[in-house]
């Protein structure tokens, strides 16, 4: 028999929908592989892993990518190359999301190169795959040889109509005023990401607890996958370890690691003291002793960061010699960029975003042509983080995934505080450039991002600010929550944990939680510190830009956007495109036409200068209107004939001015007083019962004359 070592088991999703996950048919040359699926959507999840640790490496180098098949929807790759090319930052960002969740529960001392690869096989258009991934991962790593301490498990939990919803279906998701993607294993939640709609705190909360609880449930059938294949975990080489070195490191830099960090010197300064005492020191040994340097420079890491860890929770003072709430000093301007349309150079502490904005019309909007989703996105946030802002020398090869990873969570911070289509009519690019660097970068650009908007002229519903928080964890009664971290402190951390928002209310969040046992208690504390640090900054913000601008600047291409009923759509186009191409070449205006989920069409024109603008707004808005009896219409002589004329009053349609009708005065013909092409006002007074042609007077708008009786009637 081909398959006799299949295994699978059902997982509950949450949601009352059946997940199984099943072992043992596909791809079984892989040190572990998974086949998940719920409803239509399959996920092959497949890890293998060295046997051999790279020669001198000290990290885990872990690869994780998650990639849709267009194939799984039955869908074409758009584009020249149909086939699968590199991943999208949709496929990125699920591929970090994962990677964060599962990186920490590897051994410390595990060297050997990982590569994890999760593919979508079968989409199902109701079924959100991003929330499946870890669980998939997971499964295959924990029934592999692979040394992990997992499982571990995400969920996607989202708040509509006021219910707390586990995985809900793609089209649930509209309503949402959450939505947050949280992983975990049975005792920890790892972490959070996600974007809500100015939510509380206490709804966040809540909101990690509900998806907390089917994690647990996922982990433990995970467990008992684990114990049907049976596997044993590899034994592999570990680390080096030289108590003597250790030793000697310890009782030559432990006070000296202590008195740089009491010196409260710059970031630079801080870095070049702890390089210069290493350096040193290994210089001063022999060529054998050196040898060992690698090991050195472990154990100088690691002290370093015990001593510093127990000095900001002992002294209860930190780096920069800021209490543990405090902010950095917050600089704000914008109108920096004299050519950009709008743009705001931030600045708090050491980190420095100068961002600008760019408003396009419809045509600039972004396709997105995945395999769950097609779509145009009308706003867009680019993040840029150059190795200058950190002082150094690097290679410029395009956005990382860490910089992907940064762009969006400040996207999904702003996003849902931009106008409706309707109110803000351009597409909207933003440019975060990170010009220096030492903490939250990621909040910088959220903060100059609402500025530039502003500075733009975009009328955003409210301000959004953001701010980076850490933790140091000894135990329940000795920690230490810091507001607005620094580079260092970020690297020392137990938990480090960025939230956006106005002050009414979060709007996106990211959480990394590397610490066991953190209590829902101090998480709420956490989120309590944070909301006192982002008001403080939202109001440093507002110092300088409190509310948009009015206008646009003078040199903002102008838009405009009308909702026409459907029927008036083809007018407005005209037969072969004769309408619309002659209002273009007329008002030298660019205008484009879509409908809207309703069938209403929506109508875009830009233009360069007012009056392009007004003429063709005029022009499309005559096409789009209904005649009404009892309105007055400026009307365009067609046509002159023995007993009138005929007018068109509205674009396409026609009406008979009677020569009775011209004037309080009677006419012998119309061509005495009217000529082609002359343009009079009319009032529409009535549709002709039978024919219902439209019956137009221009009397009916001039004053009635008194009435002068005969002088034969008067001498009676």
């Amino acid at each position: 028999m081909l398959y006799k070592n299949v295994q699978k088991i059902t997982i509950p999703s949450g949601n009352g929908a059946e997940i199984t996950i099943e072992t043992g048919k596909l791809a079984k040359q892989a040190d572990g592989a998974v086949v998940l699926r719920q409803g239509n959507t399959m996920l092959l999840a497949t890890v293998v892993s060295n046997k051999e640790f790279r020669e001198g490496a000290d990290f885990l180098p872990l690869s994780v990518d998650y990639q849709e098949k267009y194939a799984a929807a039955g869908r074409f790759p758009g584009g020249f190359l149909k086939r699968e090319a590199r991943i999208s930052n949709y496929e990125i960002l699920i591929s970090r999301m994962v990677d964060r969740a599962m990186r920490p529960l590897f051994p410390s001392d595990y060297f050997a190169e990982i590569q994890l690869l999760v593919s979508l096989i079968s989409a199902d258009e109701d079924v959100m795959p991003d929330s499946l991934v870890a669980l998939a991962a997971s499964a295959a790593v924990s029934i592999s040889d692979i040394p992990f301490a997992g499982p571990i498990s995400e969920v996607r939990v989202a708040i509509i109509n006021g219910e707390y919803i586990i995985n809900p279906g793609i089209n649930q998701l509209k309503d949402a005023t959450l939505d947050i993607i949280v992983a975990g294993s049975s005792e920890n939640v790892n972490m959070v990401e996600g974007e809500m709609r100015e939510v509380s705190e206490e709804e966040l909360t809540k909101a990690i607890k509900v998806a907390h609880e089917v994690i647990k449930e996922q982990c433990a059938a995970q467990k008992e996958l684990v114990k049907l294949c049976g596997r044993e975990k590899r034994e592999y080489d570990k680390q080096e370890e030289d108590e003597k070195i250790k030793q000697d490191i310890e009782s030559k830099f432990k006070d000296k690691i202590l008195e740089v960090a009491q010196s409260f010197s710059p970031k630079s300064e801080r870095s070049d003291a702890f390089k210069n005492m290493l350096d040193e020191y290994i210089e001063s040994l022999t060529e054998e002793e050196q040898e060992k340097a690698p090991l050195m420079k472990r154990y100088f890491g690691e002290l370093k960061k015990e001593v510093i860890r127990n000095f900001v929770l002992n002294d209860k003072v930190r780096l920069d010699k800021r209490k543990y709430d405090e902010i950095r000093e917050i600089n704000c301007e914008v109108d920096y960029l004299p050519s950009a349309h709008g743009s705001a150079l931030f600045t708090r502490g050491e980190t420095q975003s100068l961002t600008s904005i760019t408003l396009g019309n419809k045509l600039a909007e972004q396709m997105i042509d995945g395999v769950m989703f097609k779509r145009f996105d009308r706003f867009m946030l680019h993040y840029n983080f150059p190795p200058f802002s950190t002082g150094e020398v690097k290679p410029q090869r395009g956005p990382a995934r860490r910089e992907i990873g940064h762009g969006n969570l400040a996207q999904r911070a702003l996003e849902c505080m931009i106008p409706d289509m309707i109110e803000n009519p351009y597409t909207i690019r933003v440019v975060s450039d990170i010009l220096e660097s030492n903490g939250s970068s990621s909040m910088a650009t959220v903060c100059a991002g609402t500025l530039a908007l502003m500075d733009a002229g975009i009328k955003i519903k409210k301000a959004v600010s953001g701010i980076a928080m850490g933790l140091i964890f000894d135990n329940e009664d000795k920690y230490a929550i810091l507001s607005d971290i620094l580079g260092d402190e970020d690297h020392l951390g137990d938990m480090d944990f960025k939230v956006t928002g106005t002050e009414d209310g979060i709007t996106a969040c990211q959480m990394d939680i590397k610490v066991d046992g953190l209590s829902y208690e101090i998480l709420a504390e956490a989120l309590a510190q944070a909301k006192a640090g982002r008001l403080h900054i939202l109001k440093e913000m507002k110092k300088t830009i409190s509310e948009p601008r009015e206008d646009y600047k003078p040199h903002v291409p102008r838009i405009e956007k009308l909702v026409v009923e459907n029927e008036f759509i083809g007018a407005i186009i005209g037969p072969g495109g004769k309408v619309i191409q002659k209002i273009q070449k007329e008002t030298g205006a660019e205008l484009t036409i879509e409908e809207d989920e309703s069938g209403k069409g929506i109508v875009e024109i830009t233009s360069k200068d007012k009056k392009g603008m007004e003429e063709a707004l005029a022009w499309v808005k005559n096409i789009a209107t209904k005649p009404e009896v009892g309105m007055t219409y400026n009307a365009k002589v067609k046509t002159i004939v023995d007993f009138g004329a005929f007018l068109e009053y509205i674009h396409g349609k026609e009406g008979l001015l009677h020569i009775s009708e011209y004037s309080w005065e009677r006419q012998k013909t119309l061509a005495d007083v009217l000529k082609v092409g002359d343009m009079i006002d009319v009032k529409l007074i009535e549709f002709d019962k039978r024919s219902g042609k439209s019956r137009l007077s221009r009397k009916a708008l001039l004053p009635k004359p008194a009435y002068n009786k005969p002088e034969a009637e008067n001498r009676r």
